[in-house]
């Protein structure tokens, strides 16, 4: 793993960056609602994928000062503008990064984090190759959602109805190749028994299938 910091959108970034040999992509995650690059939850994710060959990118998308801010207010969990422009920006660094300039990009969006990668796919049509969406909120994407041409996975908890729906609704506005997974008895943060795992694999299997040239 390696530690790197980003200069995005006018801040400084911290991110790490596993690239497993051979690798035959690259994923970059883009976290949800007062989450960072150390949410347990996509580092497991990120795991599943490094074993598979596909190399990942953990970013903060807030700065230190930004996140206290953000735990006290709530200011910039919501802003997909910014969240949008710094996942956009990530992604572009990954294209000059010599491990992964060659490599196909991805982007895993969680929560409202699924909706800045939603927006990113439909700003960088030339540099997103694939998105999955876990928990997420892509109804946030808003009039981006039109313009999402690339392969899109939408997995959400099938007890999380609010979410289903919100899914089911952002789904139809998707122009590109999208397939919505609904994991059984699991809610919005997949903490159920195998619930994960089966977002793993499910993320696994998508971004094994889109990411290789």
């Amino acid at each position: 793993m390696e530690s790197v910091r980003v200069t995005a959108a006018g801040v400084v970034l911290d991110a790490d960056v596993v690239v497993p040999s051979r690798a035959q992509g690259v994923v970059l995650f883009a976290h949800g609602s007062g989450s960072s690059r150390s949410s347990p939850r996509n580092r497991y994710v990120a795991g599943e994928l490094q074993t598979v060959g596909v190399g990942t990118m953990l970013a903060d998308l807030l700065t230190r000062q930004e996140e206290r801010l953000d735990t006290l207010t709530g200011e910039y969990r919501f802003d997909i503008g910014l969240l949008s422009a710094r996942v956009m920006e990530l992604a572009d660094w990954l294209r000059e990064y010599e491990p992964t300039m060659d490599l196909g990009i991805g982007l895993f969006g969680a929560s409202t984090g699924a909706a800045a990668a939603l927006v990113a796919a439909s700003v960088r049509p030339d540099s997103v190759r694939a998105v999955v969406s876990r928990g997420g909120r892509p109804d946030m994407a808003d009039r981006f959602l039109d313009s999402v041409r690339q392969p899109t996975l939408l997995i959400v908890g099938k007890l999380d109805r609010e979410v289903v729906e919100l899914n089911r609704e952002a789904m139809k506005r998707i122009p590109g190749e999208t397939r919505l997974e609904l994991v059984p008895h699991a809610t919005h943060l997949f903490g159920e028994p195998g619930a994960l795992e089966q977002v793993a694999r499910l993320a696994r299997e998508w971004f094994h299938r889109h990411l290789p040239d």
